[in-house]
């Protein structure tokens, strides 16, 4: 009798089975995600190896500082503001062109290039440090980002009049060597640990909060839904009764 009441105290319940289950599935997880920053480091410090005879590949486009800027007391200020906003497109040709459909044919258009808008979060980055004088010339705006579906602040350059684009060759000077085994166990790794439950186990105890800026969304969204002004109205008019008598 005692032989069997030890044995069904050392029975695991099947709650307690899935919880084991599932710790062992996140520690897994954990020591992927650690070998993937390891290998992650690993590719990002391979040396640069100069070439031997370096080479053309295509035409790369800039912005640059307007000579008559760069000649006045404020040149040095405006480069280091577009060091900061500066973007680079490349092409095969130096026409910088892409194909575009109208009334019913393929036309080449010139492909637009503007300076980079900077971010809420990029803002006040101390890697930009951008100065009390430079933020005078920006502009904040919203724009609708589909990933996140809300809408999302940026500050824009309001003079880009100062800066020009430049068309040079894009020399080829220097090469990284690959490392096959490390880039084989590296996509190996990152497939397995983006897939649909398994990026969400990383988000959620790895990154911290799984989906934080969607509730703040959805609270924010209920107080302008026609729900919860019904709801409120309704309470309203109950009071308004109760006051009445």
């Amino acid at each position: 009798m005692e032989n069997d009441n030890l044995l069904l105290y050392r029975l695991r319940s099947t709650r307690s089975r899935k919880r084991t289950k599932r710790k062992d599935v996140i520690k897994q997880i954990r020591k992927k995600y650690q070998r993937s920053e390891v290998l992650r480091d690993a590719r990002r410090n391979i040396q640069w190896i100069p070439l031997d005879v370096p080479y053309q590949r295509g035409f790369v486009r800039f912005f640059v500082v307007r000579e008559e800027v760069i000649r006045s007391k404020d040149g040095e200020f405006f480069e280091g503001i577009l060091k900061k906003i500066n973007t680079w497109m490349y092409s095969e040709s130096r026409r910088f062109l892409k194909k575009k459909k109208k009334f019913g044919r393929r036309i080449y258009v010139e492909k637009e290039q503007k300076l980079k808008p900077i971010s809420s979060w990029s803002w006040s980055d101390p890697k930009l440090a951008f100065t009390a004088r430079e933020r005078q010339y920006f502009l904040k705006y919203e724009e609708y980002c589909p990933y996140r579906k809300c809408n999302e602040v940026y500050y824009e350059f309001t003079e880009p009049w100062r800066f020009t684009l430049r068309v040079r060759p894009n020399m080829i000077t220097h090469y990284k060597p690959v490392d096959f085994e490390l880039e084989k166990e590296y996509a190996e790794l990152e497939s397995y640990l983006w897939q649909h439950k398994n990026a969400g186990i990383i988000y959620k105890t790895i990154y911290g909060k799984s989906n934080s800026w969607r509730s703040e969304k959805e609270d924010s969204n209920l107080i302008k839904s026609r729900k919860y002004f019904t709801c409120a109205h309704t309470a309203t008019e109950i009071a308004e009764s109760f006051l009445d008598v």
